[in-house]
């Protein structure tokens, strides 16, 4: 699934920790994420992500 968590992160100055503590979605699962590794996942853990970044899911998540 192409994402583009990482980039908002970065953009908003946020550490990977930091974003997995805002979100409530652990950090392992960020950087899969960012790094591909992860494909498949929930529409709640979508949108957690999404809220903490201050985006909305289909602008995070499907490009």
């Amino acid at each position: 699934m192409k994402n583009r968590v990482k980039e908002f992160r970065e953009q908003q100055g946020m550490t990977q920790e930091e974003l997995a503590e805002k979100s409530g979605i652990s950090r392992t699962t960020i950087s899969g994420f960012e790094n591909g590794t992860i494909e498949i996942t929930t529409n709640t853990t979508m949108d957690k992500i999404s809220k903490a970044l201050g985006k909305k899911t289909k602008t995070v998540f499907f490009l």
